[in-house]
């Protein structure tokens, strides 16, 4: 089965695949890099997965897109420093897009948003929805303490730890201070694993 990974990030939701064919898609050099080092038999590109996706979504059984969710997320309302931001639409755009064009498995994964999504998703698990082409069944799981304000390096080495993610020292998104945040937005490979399960059995 070929699988496109997009917004691969440090790969939580893929690490316990078995059996496919993956490409992968991160545009952070030094993320690619741990995801690469984790899956070295993954094909993995550098680059603007919403492009990509648009340019090659013919060629795969299985879509799994984790589109940025910060602009979605409940925490940017709250926060003395928080700034006012439009949300980033991509998300819906690849929803669509996937509704009416793609013929294979796809699935959307993001937080639950501050707001009502503009497109009713299939699955609520914990703090993930899900839109899909199918219907399928999964158990959340459970967060650690405190996990939200996790934002030192220690917390980051802890969620490095829950992830079963290993790497050397912290990475951080463009302009942000905090070594947790590229963790925080891991799906955890045991959610990974329950949902492909189900997809190699409709595959």
């Amino acid at each position: 089965m070929k699988v496109l990974n997009l917004y691969a990030g440090l790969g939580g939701n893929r690490k316990s695949w078995k059996n496919c064919d993956v490409t992968a898609v991160e545009y952070d050099p030094k993320i690619a890099k741990v995801y690469a080092d984790q899956h070295p038999e993954d094909v993995v590109v550098v680059g603007d997965a919403h492009e990509y996706l648009l340019q090659n979504y013919e060629r795969f059984d299985f879509i799994w897109s984790s589109p940025p969710c910060q602009s979605h997320s409940r925490m940017i309302r709250s926060g003395k420093n928080r700034k006012a931001r439009y949300p980033d639409m991509k998300l819906y755009e690849e929803i669509v897009f996937l509704q009416h064009n793609f013929d294979g498995l796809w699935l959307v994964e993001n937080v639950i948003p501050y707001y009502k999504p503009l497109v009713e998703p299939t699955k609520k698990a914990g703090r993930h929805l899900f839109w899909s082409s199918f219907d399928f069944d999964v158990e959340e799981v459970k967060s650690p303490k405190n996990f939200i304000n996790t934002s030192n390096a220690k917390g980051s080495e802890e969620l490095k730890d829950w992830l079963g993610i290993a790497y050397e020292g912290n990475i951080y998104y463009d302009g942000n201070h905090d070594p947790a945040q590229v963790l925080r937005n891991a799906v955890h490979p045991d959610v990974g694993k329950q949902i492909m399960k189900q997809v190699m059995e409709l595959v």
